[in-house]
C-alpha cells in the first residue's frame, strides 16, 4: 500500500508498505484524507526528533476496515477521525479526564507497519499518511457520515488543539480579550475557539498581511502585523494570549502583553533545546504560563461536539482546508505548508 515514509535523510511516497492485522483493542481504519501538520514537517527537519523509517501523518479521517477483539464502540463500515491518544484509559490522569497527561500517550512509538521485511515506525500513535493505519480503539472517534472526511481529518489535530486550547486550557469566558500570534492553522482554530467561547475582544497577529481576511473569517476582530500594536487596541493588557508560533522572542512577547491575571498559552513547537526568558517581575498580580497539548483535549467527549459545532454552523472546517492533494503530490503540499501559502492541506488517498 501507499504511504508517506521519512528515512531519516527525506520524506518520500512508496507503494510498497505492509500493516498488520488488528489485534485485542485495536482498529484498523481505510484513510481517506489527511491534513498536512507543521509537526509533520518538524519531524523531516528534526525539530521533533523521532526514530526512523518513519510514516508520518497524524491528523486523518477515515473508514472502519475491520476490528480486534473487544472493540465495540465502532464497527466496519463507520467514519472516524483519528486521535493521536493512544491513551491507556485506566491510570489515574485517564481516571481524572486527562488523556494527554496519560504516560502510554506520550513517546512510545510502536512499529504496525512493515516495508521490505523490516518494521517501520508509526508517527504520533496514527500515522495517518498511510491508505491503511492501525490504531487503539480509543483513537477512533465515530462521526455522522454526512461530514465530508476531507474536512473532519482536520479535527485530529489543528481543531483539537486550537479550540481546544481555547476551550479546555484557558477556559477562555465570554467579554474577555484574547490575542493570537501566529494565523496559521493552529491560530486560526485558536481564533474561532476564541469567537465560539464568547471572546469581546480577538486581536490576530501574523507577520503576513494575507492571512488578514481568513483570520477575521474565523474570528479576529482586529488584525496587526506585529504584536507591538497590540496595546493600542488594549491598553491594559490581554486577558489571554496564545503563542502559536514556536518562537522564544514571540513566547516573551506573549508574556509582556498580559493584563493583570492574564494567561499565555503556549502552542507552537519549539526546538528541543530553545530556550525563552521573560522577567520573573512582570509575572506578579496573577499572571500565569500555561504549557497546553493537544489543546487538554478528551477526543472522545470533544470530537463530537466540534461535529455539532460543524453541522450547526458554528465550527468551520471546509474553511479550513485551502488545498487538497492526492498523496503522490506530498512534496507539493509540504512545499505550499512551509511556505505558509495554506492554512490545512489535505492529502487525500
Amino acid at each position: 500500500m501507499r504511504g508517506v515514509v521519512f528515512d531519516g535523510t527525506r520524506a518520500r511516497v512508496v507503494g510498497d508498505l505492509g500493516i498488520r492485522a488488528p489485534g485485542p483493542g485495536e482498529v484498523l481504519v481505510a484513510i481517506a484524507a489527511a491534513g498536512l501538520c507543521h509537526s509533520d514537517l518538524s519531524v523531516i527537519d528534526g525539530t521533533i526528533p523521532f526514530p526512523v523509517p518513519v510514516v508520518l501523518g497524524h491528523e486523518g479521517a477515515g473508514v472502519v476496515e475491520a476490528v480486534g477483539p473487544g472493540v465495540g464502540h465502532v464497527a466496519p463500515g463507520d467514519h472516524v477521525v483519528l486521535s493521536t491518544l493512544a491513551n491507556c484509559g485506566v491510570c489515574a490522569d485517564c481516571d481524572r479526564g486527562r488523556p494527554t497527561l496519560c504516560r502510554e500517550a506520550i513517546g512510545r512509538p510502536g512499529r504496525p507497519f512493515s516495508r521490505g521485511g523490516e518494521p517501520v515506525f508509526q508517527f504520533a500513535a496514527s500515522s495517518a499518511f498511510a491508505e491503511r493505519t492501525l490504531v487503539r480503539a480509543v483513537q477512533a472517534v465515530r462521526i455522522p457520515p454526512d461530514i465530508p472526511l476531507s474536512s473532519a481529518a482536520v479535527m485530529g489535530c489543528g481543531v483539537l488543539t486550537g479550540v481546544g486550547a481555547v476551550l479546555n486550557r484557558a477556559r477562555v469566558g465570554r467579554g474577555e480579550s484574547v490575542v493570537v500570534i501566529g494565523a496559521g492553522g493552529i491560530g486560526l482554530n485558536v481564533l474561532q475557539g476564541a469567537r465560539i467561547a464568547g471572546a469581546s475582544v480577538i486581536v490576530a497577529v501574523d507577520s503576513n498581511p494575507a492571512k488578514e481576511e481568513a483570520a477575521r473569517r474565523f474570528g479576529a476582530t482586529a488584525f496587526l502585523t506585529s504584536a507591538r500594536g497590540v496595546r493600542e487596541t488594549l491598553p491594559a493588557g490581554a486577558d489571554h494570549v496564545f503563542e502559536c508560533v514556536g518562537s522564544t522572542a514571540l513566547i516573551r512577547q506573549a508574556v509582556d502583553l498580559l493584563d493583570r491575571g492574564g494567561q499565555a498559552v503556549l502552542l507552537g513547537m519549539t526546538a528541543p533545546t530553545a530556550e525563552a526568558a521573560f522577567a520573573p517581575a512582570a509575572m506578579f498580580l496573577d499572571k500565569s504560563i500555561l504549557g497546553c497539548r493537544y489543546g487538554t483535549s478528551r477526543p472522545q467527549h470533544d470530537i463530537p461536539l466540534y461535529a455539532d459545532l460543524y453541522r450547526r454552523g458554528e465550527l468551520l472546517l471546509d474553511e479550513l482546508v485551502t488545498a487538497v492533494h492526492p498523496v503522490e503530490d506530498f512534496a507539493k503540499a509540504a512545499d505550499g505548508a512551509r511556505r505558509g501559502r495554506v492554512a490545512r492541506a489535505v492529502l487525500t488517498f
